[in-house]
């Protein structure tokens, strides 16, 4: 090439390789591992996200956090998606895995300058996973899981969210009981459940709606607003004058010809109402606009109608047993549903309709106050998070002792095993260990106790009684059972929580070279 430089990139482009590659990556999933680290656990503080347009979030989800977050770093991405699977997946743990990951990333940071290879560090942490998961699995609980043991993994869920003592004993009772109404032999069918928010109340009034809630009022002011028994009916359509397909114009020549035209643009909604009618409809929703005049007749005859979407018209189907039809035209007798009652409420300025015992029974709702917007839409995470850890507790494996017990216990087995692994992988292994320790010591630190003491005295007190945990109590913690005070947690939140964590140390530690494009 006689010597001159060939350009392979833009020129506009940057490359960072090796050694600066993997640190600047590492660090960075390390800074956001840490931005909601202090949130971990019964005594976690809570986070105020504000954006550019002045929104504001106050919350202690980690998913939340980090979705809320404007990250632009490609591998602190990947931490936030760490959570994002969490939460998919199985609802909580959001904030465990987070902090797992950067833990991983600070400990595959100290082997990388001990010149232990990316690959030896990627095996060994691997090896390590299929330790922590025997671990979880040996140190599940043989238990029945009735409503008092799926009640405890509720509050465990919502310990330290803002909900209170006496409010989490209440949502609990009414997370599990929501569960079980939309549990079959197949399994819970989550979505199911639906959680709607109202202001106006504190969260002690929170109840459960076996049914579901619109947010809308009947669209005539005379309409009734109270049905028992009623007959339902859904069109996914307007309730209007058809309109052609084709452009066309019409020439009026007289009056006679005007009134013809109206005439028939009358006949035409008239005839709409009156099939409604003659099915025995008591209550219409349209996917759609209704037709002022469509609108005074049903009011007319005592028959209510409300503007929907299509998503209402999923849940008020589960619910009620009717069929969406595709026009009014369409709509037959078949397509009916029922409820044993509809009422229209108002809180403030704001209309819900209840749409309660459904024929077909297979939708409810988590009706939940809230004394501010900002409360309410912490409660309505919360109650997402206990909905999703019941409905994991009984679909995917039970549950383990939480609090820090089952990471004290992974540790110690990953640690007993790693002198079967051989070469540097051993290391890796050990280091995986050393990472768990983050999350009691985390737990310590964020409930006021030494997190180096606590965490001896954890080891401690697991060699003797083979289990303990850190429960927070007054202004401090202390070490003890935690399944004798119930703080449980799910199988699958702990087995996801590792699994992602890894999942994502692993992909970040064995990059050595960032390009960044134009």
């Amino acid at each position: 090439m006689g010597g001159q430089p060939m350009f392979i990139l833009n020129e506009d482009s940057e490359r960072t390789q090796g050694k600066d590659a993997q640190s600047s990556n590492i660090t960075a999933g390390k800074a956001v591992s840490e931005s909601v680290r202090t949130t971990l656990g019964p005594r976690g503080m809570d986070k105020m996200l504000v954006s550019d347009g002045g929104d504001v979030v106050i919350t202690n989800d980690g998913a939340t956090i980090l979705d809320e977050m404007d990250i632009e770093h490609p591998a602190a991405q990947m931490i936030s998606e760490v959570a994002e699977t969490q939460e998919v997946e199985v609802g909580d743990g959001t904030t465990t895995a987070a902090v797992l990951a950067g833990e991983l990333l600070t400990q595959a940071e100290d082997l990388l300058d001990d010149d232990v290879h990316p690959t030896t560090i990627v095996e060994g942490y691997y090896e390590a996973l299929a330790m922590a998961h025997e671990a979880i699995d040996e140190i599940k609980l043989d238990a029945e899981l009735d409503d008092d043991l799926l009640e405890t993994v509720a509050r465990s869920s919502m310990t330290g969210k803002g909900t209170g003592d006496v409010s989490a004993e209440r949502l609990a009772e009414t997370v599990v009981d929501a569960v079980r109404r939309v549990a079959d032999d197949d399994g819970v069918v989550r979505d199911n459940i639906t959680v709607y928010t109202q202001t106006g109340s504190s969260s002690s009034a929170t109840r459960l709606v076996d049914g579901v809630l619109v947010d809308e009022e009947p669209v005539h002011d005379n309409m009734p607003t109270s049905f028992e028994d009623p007959q339902i009916a859904f069109v996914n359509d307007d309730i209007e004058v058809r309109e052609a397909s084709i452009d066309a114009e019409y020439n009026v020549s007289s009056v006679d010809d005007l009134n013809t035209a109206i005439e028939a643009e009358e006949n035409e909604l008239r005839g709409y109402a009156e099939h409604v009618l003659d099915l025995g409809v008591d209550v219409l929703f349209v996917d759609g606009d209704v037709a002022d005049q469509v609108a005074a007749i049903l009011a007319k005859n005592d028959v209510a109608a409300f503007e929907v979407g299509d998503d209402e018209g999923e849940e008020l189907a589960h619910a009620t047993g009717l069929s969406r039809a595709a026009g009014v035209q369409e709509l037959e007798a078949d397509d009916l549903g029922s409820a044993g009652s509809i009422s229209v409420e108002k809180y403030g300025d704001e209309y819900v309709t209840f749409v309660e015992d459904g024929a077909a029974g297979q939708s409810v709702t988590v009706f939940a106050r809230g004394g501010t917007e900002h409360v309410t839409d912490e409660l309505e995470r919360v109650l997402g998070d206990a909905l999703d850890v019941v409905t994991a507790a009984l679909d995917q494996g039970g549950v383990v002792p939480g609090a820090g017990a089952t990471e004290i216990a992974v540790a110690d087995h990953i640690r007993s095993e790693a002198a079967s692994v051989e070469g540097r992988k051993q290391l890796a292994v050990e280091a995986f260990a050393d990472a768990v320790d983050v999350l009691p010591r985390t737990l310590a630190e964020n409930t006021g106790m030494d997190p180096i003491d606590a965490l001896v005295d954890l080891r401690a007190e697991y060699e003797s009684e083979g289990i303990a945990g850190i429960i927070s109590e007054g202004q401090t913690g202390v070490i003890d059972d935690p399944v004798d005070l119930g703080v449980l947690d799910p199988v699958a939140v702990k087995d996801e929580a590792v699994e992602s964590a890894a999942e994502a140390a692993t992909m970040i530690v064995r990059i050595d070279d960032v390009i960044s494009a134009s």
